[in-house]
């Protein structure tokens, strides 16, 4: 990837539900010529002198250039599982192979009920697991596409949307099948069910969280949620869950920049995420997995377009969910995994601007079960971060005067008069 080396972790259940004959890997990754890093001024300077979208991004799938994709071998009557991940750092992905039923049996490592469908689309972070059957004949051959796009980016004629092709081969002399079409579409996730039968939780917290852009005072351009952008603090908030006794439940010991929300154990959480601009965002949560609640748009004043899932259902888990721009989604989750963990976009240009937060998850809990391994502690030291006390890195009383304590975001930008 053009920021570094990643790669697929699959854990493997021994008692899984379903089984395959055998399986297939699709790791999708967009690869852009700039890094992170050289991008961010670009983002969030007042008045850019170049465009974000100058050099585009190339698609990669498993690794190499997506042109380079080999065929996939089917025999038929044979059962595939197919492993879909999506390692994006901002387009969407979606894969579909003609004239063949995908069956969603897992979405984000949860096993579902077994959903038909005939095309899979994927935002960063996503993954999804489909059962195909394969024919019963070997008389034709088919082509599985993998399309790159999102409406949210510029077109770039030849370029973006994208779209490669790749073979599923059941007879090396047998002539392909032919399409005019490829599919496409979203999933409707309030109709997919999660295997385990859990109904709705009910929720004790409720949490509403404003996905949005704002500005500093020169101009400059950053994400928040609540109109907070997320700044490290000087002690990394783990080690100051560990650290402060007491003081751990109280979230102004994590500082004010890192936005964190302090959940008793067990707790239903409900959040409200709402995306007001025209930007979307994949929300990730780090450490758990919610059930998708609702769905709508965040300027339907009437309920109209409100979308909820059936009561009879078993809500989907994930632990990411895509939010189109001008729309919000409700989830809820059991705070039942003591720890620190993150709530971020996982666009990577949004998360770099700021759109992260921290929920703290019975740090109570965590001083009696959490031991850090003292060389992880070392390389804090050799690299000057500090290892106990609260944000500021101080320990004891309410002195946090030197942790990062940024100024609200401006709706307006200040250099637009």
């Amino acid at each position: 990837n053009y920021d570094g080396l990643q790669t697929t972790l699959i854990v493997y259940n021994p008692n899984d539900t379903y089984s395959a004959d055998c399986e297939y890997l699709f790791a999708f990754e967009d690869w852009w010529p700039l890094t992170f890093m050289e991008t961010y001024p670009l983002l969030t300077e007042p008045n850019p002198t170049a465009g974000l979208f100058d050099t585009p991004p190339g698609m990669l799938i498993n690794g190499a250039n997506a042109n380079l994709t080999g065929p996939i071998d089917f025999v038929a009557g044979n059962t595939y599982r197919i492993r879909l991940v999506s390692m994006s750092s901002f387009p969407l992905f979606e894969f579909t192979i003609d004239d063949h039923e995908l069956q969603i049996i897992e979405v984000d490592g949860v096993a579902t009920k077994p959903y038909n469908t005939n095309v899979v689309r994927l935002a960063p972070a996503e993954r999804t697991s489909v059962l195909v059957t394969a024919k019963k004949t070997t008389t034709l051959n088919y082509q599985y596409h993998v399309t790159m796009f999102g409406d949210f980016l510029p077109a770039i004629p030849g370029v973006f949307p994208s779209t490669y092709n790749g073979s599923v081969v059941y007879d090396t002399d047998a002539p392909f099948f032919k399409v005019e079409t490829i599919a496409t579409g979203f999933l409707d996730e309030l109709a997919i069910e999660s295997l385990d039968d859990e109904p709705a939780l009910v929720p004790d917290h409720h949490i509403y969280l404003n996905a949005t852009s704002g500005f500093h005072e020169d101009g400059s351009t950053f994400e928040s949620f609540n109109q907070v952008t997320y700044k490290h603090p000087l002690v990394p908030s783990i080690l100051s869950a560990l650290t402060t006794g007491d003081m751990a439940t109280s979230p102004i010991t994590y500082g004010p920049d890192t936005n964190t929300h302090v959940l008793k154990y067990g707790e239903i959480i409900e959040m409200l995420l709402w995306s007001p601009t025209n930007l979307p965002h994949p929300i990730h949560l780090h450490g758990h997995a919610f059930q998708i609640i609702e769905k709508g748009f965040t300027n339907d004043t009437t309920g109209q377009y409100r979308n909820q899932v059936p009561a009879t259902n078993a809500p989907l888990k994930r632990d990411t969910i895509f939010i189109p721009g001008e729309e919000y989604a409700i989830v809820r989750f059991r705070a039942n995994n003591p720890g620190l963990w993150s709530l971020h976009c996982h666009i990577t240009w949004h998360s770099g601007m700021g759109l992260i937060m921290l929920f703290a998850s019975a740090p109570e809990m965590m001083q009696e079960s959490v031991q850090v391994p003292e060389g992880v502690l070392e390389q804090c030291r050799l690299q000057g971060i500090l290892t106990s006390g609260n944000a500021a890195g101080n320990n004891g009383g309410f002195n946090y005067a030197a942790a990062p304590n940024d100024p609200y975001l401006l709706v307006e930008d200040p250099l637009s008069n």
